[in-house]
C-alpha cells in the first residue's frame, strides 16, 4: 500500500530570490487541541520556522509531539519579514486575540512601499461546529456564578419568575415580528436554562449539569421521533403528533391524556390543550354544560383548537388591535 509521509508533503525549498511567506495559523479554542486540518499540518511541517507568542497555547504540546519545533516568541513585523528573507516560510500560531499587533505592523510595512513584503496567508486550522458558541455561554455562566455577588446567591426558586417573564417576552417578540428582538429574547430564555443548570450542579444530593440536560432532551427527541430515527413512518403532522404522544405515554407511564398538562398556564391555552389531547386520543368527550362566560370561553377555545387556531394567540392579536384602538381614541381626544 502506498503511503505519503509528512516529509513527502513538504513544499519545494525556499527561493533565494523570493520574499518568502508568512502564514497566520488560527485555531478555535472550542475544538479539542491537536485536531487541525490537513493543510494546517502541511504548512507546519513545511515551515522553516514556527512561532507562537503564548507559551501556554493549548496547541503547543501537540505540535511538539508531532515533531514540530516551536519558538515561543512574539517578534515584530520587521523581524518576521526579515525571517522570511530568502524565500523562507514562517508560520505564526495565533493566540486567541489573533495577533493584532503583528498584523497591524505588517499592514503598515506593506503600506509604506519601502519593504518587499512576503506573501501573507491566513490559514484557519480548525473551525467551530454549529452550536460551538454554547460552550462560551457555559464558561461565562460558570465564572459569573462564582464571581458575581448577585448570581452566586440565586436559587431555582428565586429565578422562577424570570423564566416566566422571559417566556412571555419571547412570545411578544414573535408576535411583533421583530427579528432582532426575537434573537435577543431567545438568548434570554437560553440563559435561564444555563443558569438553572449551573445552580443544579451544586446540589448536594442530586446534582446535574447542562450536559445532563442536553443529553436528556437529545434522548427524548430521538425516542419520540421513530419516523426519523427508527423504522416507523409518518406522512402528516397528525401522525407525528400521535407518535409523540404515544412514546410520551410510554415514558411517563401515564394513565390519562390529561396528565402533564400544567394547570397554571393561561386559561385559553389550558382549554385548548385539553381539547387537543382529547381529540388526538380520539376521545369523544362532550363539553360540560354550565352557565357563565367561563363555559362560553371553553367552547370557543375548543372550537378554535379544532379549527387549527391557537385561541391564546388569537385573543392576544385581538387585544393588541384593541390596544391600538384605545391609543387612537386617546390621540383623537387630545
Amino acid at each position: 500500500m502506498n503511503t505519503t509521509s509528512l516529509e513527502g508533503a513538504r513544499q519545494p525549498g525556499p527561493d533565494p530570490a523570493g520574499p518568502g511567506r508568512v502564514v497566520l495559523l488560527t485555531t478555535s479554542h472550542r475544538v479539542a487541541p491537536g485536531l487541525l486540518s490537513w493543510p494546517a499540518w502541511q504548512a507546519l511541517h513545511a515551515a522553516d520556522r514556527v512561532l507562537c507568542a503564548d507559551g501556554a497555547h493549548p496547541q503547543l504540546p501537540y505540535l511538539r509531539e508531532a515533531g514540530i519545533a516551536v519558538d515561543e516568541s512574539a517578534p515584530t513585523a520587521e523581524e518576521v519579514v526579515d525571517a522570511c528573507a530568502g524565500g523562507r516560510t514562517v508560520v505564526v500560531v495565533a493566540t486567541g486575540e489573533g495577533e493584532p499587533a503583528l498584523t497591524d505592523g505588517l499592514a503598515r510595512l506593506a503600506g509604506s512601499g519601502r519593504v518587499r513584503m512576503p506573501e501573507l496567508e491566513l490559514l484557519p486550522a480548525s473551525y467551530d461546529l454549529p452550536g460551538a458558541r454554547l460552550l462560551d455561554l457555559v464558561q461565562v455562566m460558570d465564572r459569573i456564578r462564582v464571581e458575581c455577588p448577585w448570581s452566586s446567591r440565586q436559587t431555582h426558586e428565586g429565578l422562577a419568575k424570570y423564566g416566566i417573564e422571559e417566556a412571555y417576552e419571547l412570545v411578544e417578540a414573535i408576535e411583533a415580528g421583530d427579528r432582532e428582538e426575537l434573537r435577543e429574547e431567545l438568548g434570554d430564555v437560553l440563559l435561564q436554562v444555563v443558569f438553572h443548570s449551573r445552580i443544579a450542579e451544586e446540589d448536594p444530593e442530586t446534582p446535574f449539569s447542562i450536559d445532563d440536560v442536553a443529553g436528556g432532551i437529545v434522548a427524548k427527541l430521538v425516542h419520540r421521533h421513530p419516523h426519523v430515527f427508527g423504522d416507523e413512518t409518518a406522512e402528516t403532522p397528525e401522525e407525528v403528533k400521535e407518535h409523540w404522544l404515544r412514546t410520551k405515554d410510554e415514558e411517563k407511564r401515564r394513565t390519562s391524556v390529561t396528565e402533564g398538562i400544567p394547570l397554571g398556564q393561561p386559561g385559553l391555552a389550558l382549554a385548548a390543550k385539553l381539547a387537543s389531547r382529547a381529540r388526538t386520543a380520539r376521545l369523544d368527550v362532550p363539553l360540560p354544560k354550565g352557565e357563565g362566560v367561563g363555559y362560553e370561553l371553553l367552547a370557543l377555545a375548543a372550537r378554535a383548537e379544532a379549527d387549527g387556531v391557537d385561541p391564546e394567540t388569537a385573543l392576544r392579536a385581538a387585544a393588541r388591535a384593541y390596544r391600538d384602538a384605545v391609543r387612537a381614541a386617546e390621540e383623537a381626544r387630545g
